[in-house]
């Protein structure tokens, strides 16, 4: 399909930069989109840890939203993990051709699937009151819930780019329930732009039954990406990811549905 002149914005995740897309841009490149890939508020090399303390979904969502509305058109918008939330929240701010979650964070209100999930967001409160502070990543959970199907020899790479992340943002996210402001609501009804939802079928972090219920709750579709698990943008097959997301939008291009 030919995405000339498109642009399209890439979110991260959380304890990520925009060199999680470094990869996973060059398709859409190839196609002609102008790819974005932000650094998200507090994630910029050299930034210090401490810059995401108190740094809220909100906030991540508003950057994202003013880079969106600073685009010549409407953009695609692709978010990763925490990214896909922040990209939901962006897309009830401002309008968008369409939306592309690769393993998304669910919005407020959608309960998650799994014991893994449930263990996450409890963990951390071993940590005290850690929605204060800047959560350095725990490499150990990295590699067995999101790069275990990274080759040993790429794994340390990501690993040494990994930054803090904001306490604050976590806790709405992972712990919504308790959350009275409903930060990370995506409001009612579905979103204007179509949305896909992609999650991979090993995933533990969110598992193929919290992606369907991200898509339902967003009008959206979803597919399950078979043998994958949660690094969709960089992990073995991450070609096979970008050709769905592309192969959908020349879809919805088709039937001037973006």
């Amino acid at each position: 399909m030919s995405l000339s002149g498109v642009p399209v914005v890439m979110v991260h995740g959380a304890f990520c930069g925009g060199w999680t897309f470094d990869r996973f841009r060059r398709p859409f490149e190839a196609a002609g989109a102008t790819v974005l890939t932000p650094d998200l508020r507090g994630h910029r090399a050299g930034d210090a840890p401490e810059a995401v303390r108190n740094v809220s979904m909100a906030d991540y969502a508003a950057d994202i939203a003013h880079l969106c509305r600073n685009q010549p058109e409407p953009p695609v918008l692709i978010g990763h993990s925490m990214g896909g939330l922040v990209a939901q929240l962006a897309a009830r701010r401002v309008g968008v051709r369409a939306l592309v979650l690769l393993a998304p964070s669910a919005p407020w209100g959608v309960a998650g699937s799994s014991i893994e999930e449930a263990v996450t967001a409890w963990g951390l409160h071993m940590m005290g009151p850690f929605w204060t502070q800047a959560v350095p990543p725990d490499r150990g959970l990295m590699l067995r819930y999101s790069l275990e199907r990274m080759p040993p020899g790429e794994r340390r790479p990501v690993l040494s780019k990994m930054c803090s992340e904001s306490g604050r943002a976590l806790w709405e996210t992972l712990n919504w329930w308790l959350d009275p402001f409903m930060t990370t609501s995506v409001g009612a009804g579905s979103l204007a732009a179509p949305s896909l939802v992609i999650t991979g079928e090993q995933d533990l972090v969110h598992p193929p039954a919290t992606g369907q219920a991200v898509a339902s709750r967003l009008g959206g579709e979803f597919r399950l990406a078979k043998g994958m698990s949660h690094w969709l943008p960089g992990e073995p097959g991450w070609q096979e990811i970008a050709s769905l997301a592309m192969s959908w939008l020349g879809q919805k291009q088709a039937s001037n549905q973006v």
